[in-house]
């Protein structure tokens, strides 16, 4: 592994791709049509944040918002909570994604592990949401109605949620591979009149049936009034156990044509749910209008999405990237869907399926990087990649040695855009922008319209030091409430606890002095050594340099005598020990790269490291575990990708506390 450093300079934008963006397209329009000179993207954002109603009363006209009662105030106030955006506008999202029909391109590209590659064209995807929502009409799903969806991520998933909408209804989603309790703490939170479900799913080359789960969730739901099943595993799926249930074919055939609900810009879209591994999962509301405006600046000008190109994002239902790249539709582009595992029959499958599909913008996760990295993979020199222009990191930080792989082994020439947001946002707020350059482990900027600042414990901003990720202006898509929240507690409780009046993200960052951007994992995961804090993202770094290695998590567990015990686990690569030999080198590289006061208490060698389904290590319940306190307490097993991992810490604990 190379030894590149952090802030080293990787790539420039050719004078042309900066010509071409969409940020020098807008930063024109400003200068035509509000006398607004911007020289450079600092320039830029700082008047986005500085002059937050003129930059979104900007955004709305450069889009040309299709507004069915026009807007008369852009925000009602700037504080936080309560701040609301464009009151009086009435709008409806799915509106805004038909507009850009286009006969010489397919709306959607679809594959799976169950399904071979298939082109949607964007008659046919009309043609399907006005089907469904005629169907759900016929179901009497009205505006404020919520509509769940335990479906992955298939072409099907897209059509019932612009149905839904459409209609001004509610939508939600749970990704098949969640458990009963996963799913039923969320969807009996908002009731659903409607569910769309599969009757089972493949990854990784085997077979899951839902029917029975199904069943049981049916059963949980008790407002319930239909159940719509689209036979995925099977052709014809045993659905005799479920009640009040139709077919996913029957429910698109009904002709009609495809209206629109218009509500309130700050009337929701969907409700999100937080990853679930501490009690029952927060249901995150957020607008219609907040999350169209969002998308809509930060597809185009963050990803730069231009009709014809072909985006793509790894995620499932579960996460909100799905809810992003469903977004992608609104700039004109090809969105791309992949449901199954991205590492069967290996990691080379998704190369293929970029290659295969003209990808201009690859999404995926940092892990699945690395771990291409660690696996040898050269993408470059075995798949033809030549209309990749993008590739995009988000779930942890993006180490610096991924970035030098994706330049060494996948194209030389390719914008690399890691970023950084949250459900909370259902957006990446700080991300790429194709104008700037490229440094080793950085984030490129803060995103247009993010007032973005990094506090120290006295709340004041900072630069070149590391602190607490905030917000300290309004954001359209931050949550407009929480579901069953009437007093607005629990959000406040989730935000506006440490800063009062200002979003605490809950991340450690460092703004640097050339605006670029360093996120360190979770603020409340860091470990604390003798008063010095350090981001977990640097500990792994530091153990990736050890070849023996697979994966690793590190908690800071506080002990009675105000020290702490900071034990890290490690998964070992496949015909790998833990000898006395490795353990010294991973030492060697915390102290080396780190510092010396950050090395482990202990090494331990677990079988496996618990992951939420999205693939996020589990730093915080494992923490908690290890204080004592009950694993069913602290942790939705249900969330897990693998809950059995959870077997070994828990013994650990009762080891330790007895």
């Amino acid at each position: 592994m190379s030894d590149i450093k952090e802030g080293t300079l990787l790539w420039e934008p050719s004078e042309k791709r900066k010509q071409q963006s969409n940020i020098y397209d807008y930063m024109n329009w400003l200068r035509e049509h509000k006398n607004l000179h911007f020289t450079d993207y600092d320039a830029l954002w700082q008047w986005s944040v500085d002059e937050v109603e003129d930059f979104w009363a900007s955004i709305w006209a450069y889009f040309n918002i299709q507004a069915k009662d026009p807007y008369e105030t852009v925000l009602t106030s700037h504080e936080m909570p309560g701040a609301q955006w464009f009151p009086e506008a009435t709008i409806n999202y799915t509106e805004h994604i038909f507009r850009n029909w286009d006969e010489t391109e397919p709306a959607i590209i679809h594959a799976s592990e169950l399904r071979e590659t298939e082109h949607v064209t964007w008659q046919k995807l009309y043609q399907d949401t006005a089907g469904l929502q005629q169907t759900l009409k016929n179901l009497g799903v009205v505006k404020g109605d919520r509509v769940a969806s335990y479906a992955p991520n298939i072409y099907e998933s897209i059509v019932a949620f612009l149905a839904t909408a459409s209609l001004g209804a509610i939508w939600s989603s749970a990704s098949p591979e969640f458990g009963v309790q996963s799913v039923t703490d969320r969807f009996q939170q908002i009731e659903p009149k409607v569910m769309i479900t599969v009757d089972g799913y493949r990854y990784g080359g085997k077979d899951f049936d839902r029917i029975d789960v199904v069943e049981t969730i049916q059963s949980a739901l008790p407002a319930l009034e239909a159940t719509i099943v689209i036979p995925y595993l099977q052709d014809e799926p045993t659905i005799t156990g479920l009640k009040n249930v139709m077919m996913w074919d029957g429910a698109v055939a009904v002709s009609g044509t495809l209206t629109y609900e218009h509500v309130s810009f700050n009337e929701p879209l969907w409700i999100l749910f937080s990853s679930g591994t501490t009690g029952k999962p927060k249901p995150i509301v957020q607008s219609q209008g907040g999350i169209l405006l969002e998308h809509l600046k930060a597809l185009t000008f963050h990803v730069d999405l231009h009709k014809g190109d072909r985006f793509f994002w790894f995620t499932t239902t579960g996460w909100m990237m799905w809810n992003f790249l469903v977004g992608g539709l609104l700039t004109g582009s090809t969105i791309i869907l992949y449901d199954g595992s991205p590492g069967y029959p290996n990691k080379r499958m998704l190369w293929q399926f970029a290659q295969d599909t003209k990808m201009s913008v690859f999404g995926t996760s940092a892990s699945f990087i690395t771990g291409c990295m660690k696996d040898g993979i050269e993408p470059g020199k075995e798949f033809d990649l030549r209309h990749l222009e993008n590739i995009s990191s988000t779930g942890s930080p993006l180490p610096p040695e991924g970035f030098q792989w994706c330049y060494d082994h996948v194209k030389e020439d390719v914008w690399i855009a890691s970023s950084s947001g949250g459900t909370d946002v259902c957006t990446a707020f700080i991300l790429g922008a194709p104008i700037l350059p490229v440094y080793a482990g950085e984030l490129q900027c803060r995103g247009l319209g993010a007032k973005i600042e990094s506090f120290d414990d006295q709340a004041e901003p900072q630069i070149e030091e590391v602190g607490e990720l905030v917000l300290t202006e309004p954001f359209p898509s931050m949550p407009i409430y929480f579901w069953n929240d009437p007093d607005g507690s629990r959000m406040h409780d989730s935000y506006f606890d440490v800063f009062p009046g200002i979003w605490r993200h809950g991340d450690y960052l460092k703004i640097t002095d050339r605006h670029t951007c360093v996120i360190y994992g979770r603020s409340d995961a860091t470990i604390n050594r003798g008063g010095i804090r350090i981001g977990t993202s640097e500990i792994y770094r530091a153990v990736d340099h050890v070849s023996a290695v697979n994966d690793s998590i590190m908690v800071d567990v506080p002990k009675e005598d105000g020290e702490s015990y900071t034990p890290l686990f490690v998964l070992m690569k496949d015909g790998e020990e833990l000898t006395d030999d490795v353990r010294k080198t991973i030492k060697q590289q915390i102290r080396e790269n780190c510092s010396p006061r950050h090395t482990p208490s202990v090494i331990h060698e677990v079988p496996d490291l618990p992951k939420t389904l999205n693939g996020k290590k589990l730093e915080i319940p494992i923490k908690k575990i290890l204080t004592g306190q009950a694993a069913e307490n602290v942790v939705n097993r249900g969330s897990l990708s693998n809950p059995d991992s959870l077997d070994y810490f828990v013994q650990l604990a009762g080891q330790k506390n007895a």
